[in-house]
């Protein structure tokens, strides 16, 4: 067994980790306005002064697990106008596509303890350019790229530094830190590096009086004072270093020009001392946050590295051994992650698949969201609430998070999103399967999950509706699990079985308009995808019947089927839950079908795709034909059951068999389950042989569906025919855009009208190959269609997820597609192995867009390129 798996068997060894987020300002839980502006209460310009409530943010910051103690790194180049104390970005009224970062780094390498971290942030030499990006992009209009920093020439001369911020534990509560600066320039260049400690303010909102402290000691050293944190000692290995002492409480004179009694040591005075040379620091060295300065001109072409260490204990030499421990952490991390590639032949390949793994690990996230205590305010800090007006998440009282949890991204999504959730843990159960197990089962809490049985969706709006993925994740987990540890985690699975029946009776409940099976759940996380926001309350009893709501919901039936069945097979009382959801997969079958008396189902038999219908309030309806991802999420409503698990269910089998005599309005309409495919395999889907092949016909065709990067999110005919539907008297013209937004539609930070979203597309690739599992060789179909070339689904699925990983990886030319052919990107030593993950790509030239770190449901990746034995 590895150091690192044997390490992961002791969760003291997370006690520390890259838990601090890389933005908290701009949230919901640090908005305390009165009109909900979250965007502009707390923003990038009054961050470096403002104490947040919730949680902290900070360059490679670390923390404990509930974020009492803060470390992160601060840059000045000396020509800034402030520290570089976080990244910058704009906010979403800011961007012309929403919210963006703009800045470059990349995480390089991590564990699942974070016993050993990595990561290279690229700071320009030259005064970061703010107000430039500022103003180009207020400029631009929707039909414009983003400009980005890369965009300004900044590096065009190669003058900024690679800072490379190294972590390694020497044991749970004992870390190392190195910091590489290197100066890619041809001229000397100044650099302070201010490596910062900090106490999360928990004490000025009213419950606790208690207030940790930081002292100077000897040069080189801070005193670390606080009565739950085991980390006592804080040194630096370089000589002649300053240590500057201040506060971590909000700078109100100069925010909001009222009076603090008792305190001039902000929040921002370690900026203010280092910028303009302000008596903003305590002369007594002692406060709540601390830097060492560390002022150093790096010579042209040259690097130099300065080491650190937070210690439990007074040490006489504190960097004995440091070298040492460095890279035996190192080594460890090799050989955890050559055990984990050893399947994965090609080296490009495992240097994408470890970089994806970083950018998962390195996206976990301290999230503290006490929704109660958010909506009245704190005993020394009122809340104004215009309740008469909108306030948030009004309905989640009883919501109280403090955990740390998988990010989308720590940057443009600091908050958890329950579907991109359930995606990241697929990739992590291959790395460390404990931490997905309970990432899933966090969400189905009684202090997360809704009393009324509802998952929270997203902090903007708890209420609003993801797709039920979560039953597919928690089973998929649970095999992976299995596979790697060679027994069932049954514990686990009934579980969150037993919460997810609640979920699923909240979603029959909520989203079943009419109460037959027919479910719309509002945009269900797919933002501007439809002709209009399919949120939107419509009027004279108009009301959507979504293609994909109803499929999301066929294959939750089907998951909880199948987790049901397992569970049967050692606990015979879940057979009849298994009965029970497959009969509800069945009613939901039926209801596609035929949405009532004179009405259409979601099938159109003339274009061979499913549809949303809108429901008219005089009884007709209409068929809403724009040909998107909603007509292929059908598919994912499948599952293949080997005979020998029914041999073992006499009831179910039994039920099955009585459904097939009696209710052949309802086995006419799916696939024929009680026929055995190759092997002894029974196929459940919604789909059955003929609409399959018509569905992916559509698919498979270059000229709609199928990129060279994967399968696009809509139709390639919308480019030259966009789609047009008046509702409301209202005209929407859908046209195909393969990359950023053209509309405001959900903040406009996210395109579904083109681009390769991953999520999905790796849920058609496990779908093609559920179906092959059942129908082998007996299904070809044309790929791509036209072309005469007959494939089994097998073979389409591979080729899907080679299109996919196509977009990290060299092409012939040595450049990657998610680069957008940018030349430095894909050719410059310093940059072209280094990888972004991105929200999502260019549907036609696999360009990354969206946020540019989002490792977690574009992870999946990692798991595309694993040989298939999970």
């Amino acid at each position: 067994m590895t150091a690192e798996k044997q390490r992961l068997k002791d969760p003291d060894w997370k006690n520390w980790g890259p838990y601090v987020s890389n933005r908290q300002w701009g949230n919901v839980r640090e908005d305390y306005s009165s009109n909900g502006d979250a965007w502009n209460f707390a923003n990038h310009n009054t961050a470096e002064s403002y104490a947040f409530r919730w949680g902290e943010e900070g360059i490679a910051g670390i923390s404990d697990v509930k974020q009492l103690f803060c470390f992160a790194f601060s840059f000045w180049n000396k020509k800034d106008k402030i520290v570089k104390e976080r990244f910058f970005g704009l906010s979403n009224p800011e961007g012309n596509h929403g919210e963006d970062i703009k800045e470059i780094f990349y995480y390089l390498d991590n564990t699942p303890t974070h016993s050993y971290m990595k990561m290279v942030y690229k700071y320009p030499i030259n005064a970061f350019p703010y107000d430039k990006i500022r103003s180009e992009n207020a400029k631009r209009s929707k039909k414009e790229p983003e400009y980005e920093i890369i965009d300004t020439e900044i590096f065009d001369k190669d003058e900024y530094f690679d800072i490379f911020i190294e972590y390694a534990k020497a044991d749970h509560n004992d870390i190392l830190i190195r910091i590489t600066v290197c100066n890619r320039s041809e001229i000397n260049a100044p650099l302070v590096i201010a490596p910062t400690v900090w106490f999360r303010n928990n004490w000025k909102w009213g419950y606790n009086t208690y207030k940790a402290q930081l002292n100077a000691t000897d040069e080189g050293t801070i005193d670390i004072s606080h009565d739950s944190i085991s980390i006592k000692k804080f040194y630096s290995r370089n000589n002649n270093v300053q240590s500057v002492f201040c506060e971590n409480e909000t700078n109100n004179p100069k925010l909001y020009g009222t009076p603090y009694p008792g305190n001039t040591y902000f929040k921002d005075g370690i900026n203010d001392h280092i910028i303009y040379g302000s008596n903003t620091i305590n002369p007594e060295k002692t406060g709540t946050k601390a830097s060492f300065l560390i002022d150093e001109t790096i010579e042209a072409g040259a690097s130099k590295t300065f080491d650190f260490r937070l210690s439990p204990d007074g040490l006489d030499e504190p960097f004995d051994q440091f070298d040492q421990i460095f890279a035996q952490r190192l080594d460890e991390a090799n050989e955890f992650y050559n055990e984990i590639q050893s399947d994965v032949v090609d080296n490009d390949e495992k240097n994408v698949q470890r970089q994806a793994f970083a950018g998962l690990l390195w996206n976990k996230q301290f999230y503290h969201y006490n929704v109660g205590k958010w909506l009245k305010g704190d005993p020394n800090f009122d809340a104004p609430r215009d309740f008469g007006n909108y306030v948030r998440n009004t309905e989640w009282n009883h919501m109280h998070n403090k955990d740390i949890i998988s990010m989308p991204d720590k940057w443009e999504y600091p908050w958890y999103a329950t579907w991109d959730l359930a995606f990241h843990c697929v990739p992590f159960a291959i790395i460390d399967a404990e931490f997905a197990k309970g990432q899933l089962l966090l969400l189905t809490k009684e202090w997360y999950m809704h009393p009324n049985g509802q998952l929270p969706a997203y902090e903007w709006n708890l209420s609003d509706v993801n797709p039920p993925v979560h039953a597919w994740s928690c089973f998929r987990v649970f095999k992976i699990d299995e596979k790697q540890n060679g027994k069932p985690d049954l514990l686990f699975l009934e579980k969150v079985f037993q919460k997810l029946l609640l979920n699923f009776t909240w979603w029959v409940n909520r989203k079943d308009k009419n109460g037959k099976n027919i479910f719309g759940g509002g945009f269900l996380g797919l933002d501007n995808i439809g002709a209009f926001d399919r949120n939107m309350i419509l009027k004279d009893g108009q009301h959507l019947e979504q293609a994909d709501g109803t499929s999301w919901m066929a294959m939750y039936a089907l998951n909880m089927m199948r987790i049901a069945m397992e569970l049967a097979q050692y606990y015979q009382v879940y057979e009849d839950m298994a009965i029970k959801f497959f009969e509800h997969y069945l009613y939901i079958a039926e209801a596609m079908e035929n949405l009532g008396e004179g009405t259409k189902g979601l099938w159109n038999e003339e274009d061979g795709f499913f549809y949303d219908v809108l429901q008219l309030g005089n009884g007709d309806s209409v068929s809403l034909r724009l040909r998107s991802i909603v007509g292929l999420i059908p598919m994912f409503a499948v599952e293949i059951v080997d005979h020998k698990l029914l041999e073992n269910m006499p009831n179910f089998t039994a039920r099955m068999e009585w459904i097939l005599k009696n209710k052949p309005e309802l086995t006419k309409l799916v696939s024929h389950w009680d026929e055995e495919g190759q092997g002894r395999k029974h196929l459940m889907s919604i789909l059955r042989k003929n609409r399959l092949s018509k569905v992916l016909t559509r698919m498979l065709d270059e000229k709609e569906f199928l990129s060279t990067y994967g399968i696009r999110a809509m139709s390639k005919v919308y480019e030259e025919n966009p789609f047009v539907f008046s509702v409301h008297g209202v005209e929407n013209v859908v046209y195909y855009t393969p990359a950023e937004s053209d509309s405001r539609m959900f903040g406009g930070n996210s395109n579904w009208r083109g681009p390769i979203w991953f999520p999905i597309n790796f849920l058609i690739v496990e779908s093609l190959q559920r179906f092959h599992y059942y129908y082998g060789n007996s299904l070809k179909v044309e790929f791509p269609t036209g072309s005469g070339d007959k494939r089994n689904l097998d073979e389409v699925a591979q080729n899907i997820s080679n299109r996919l990983c196509s977009i990290f990886l060299k092409d012939g030319s040595g450049q990657r597609p998610f680069n957008g052919g940018n030349a430095k990107f894909n050719f410059d030593e310093n940059f072209k192995d280094y990888i972004t993950f991105f929200e999502y790509f260019h549907g036609d030239n696999g360009r990354g867009v969206g946020a540019s770190h989002q490792t977690g449901w574009t992870a999946t990746v990692a798991k595309l390129m694993k040989p298939r034995l999970m």
